[in-house]
């Protein structure tokens, strides 16, 4: 079964963030922009449409949906835990959201897998995943040299991520293939669970 998301897109400084709509069906994964494509009656006037065409009913779909329902919520540095956003550490004392590795494990926990609460850990919790195979609700490291990385995202599909980026920003969508940044620090992929 093919379900759709309605999503309207905004920009927000140098990057897109989307928020979400509606979802029908029982599916989940690629995502393409498709301002013709049918939405649902509560929200007749979304455009474009994000297509999902995978079994939300997977762990990385489950994860993914849970992820895509926090777009827009404030980056917290620390916060977030497994039952949502909350108030962070040091700079995100004053701010209920997430920081990268809390929104993965929050979205993770929706799919019955408990991860750390830091990207170091996540890192090392799961299956090692060549680029070429990935899935959604993959997550994607980044950063940190030889150490451990900076940085993690949950991959949607077609090249999209979805994380926490930093402070002062939201939860948004970042086309990370495309993106010069993301490509040189890129330090691989794990599959939890």
């Amino acid at each position: 079964m093919t379900a759709h998301i309605c999503f309207r897109w905004l920009a927000l400084s140098g990057g897109l963030a989307v928020i979400l709509g509606t979802l029908t069906g029982t599916a989940i994964a690629t995502v393409s922009e498709d301002p013709g494509a049918s939405c649902s009656a509560l929200v007749p006037d979304c455009s474009p449409v994000v297509k999902i065409e995978r079994d939300a009913r997977t762990r990385g779909g489950i994860a993914a949906a849970a992820a895509l329902k926090q777009l827009g919520t404030p980056f917290s540095w620390g916060g977030g835990s497994s039952s949502g956003p909350t108030r962070g550490i040091g700079v995100g004392a004053l701010t209920i959201g997430f920081d990268c590795s809390g929104l993965t494990m929050y979205a993770w926990s929706r799919a019955g897998v408990r991860l750390g609460h830091y990207t170091g850990a996540q890192f090392r919790q799961g299956r090692r995943v060549p680029l070429g195979d990935l899935r959604t609700g993959d997550l994607l490291f980044f950063g940190g040299g030889s150490g451990d990385p900076t940085h993690v995202g949950l991959y949607l599909q077609g090249g999209l991520m979805i994380h926490a980026p930093k402070t002062g920003d939201v939860v948004r969508t970042t086309q990370f293939l495309d993106s010069p940044y993301y490509r040189a620090v890129f330090r691989g992929a794990v599959r939890p669970g």
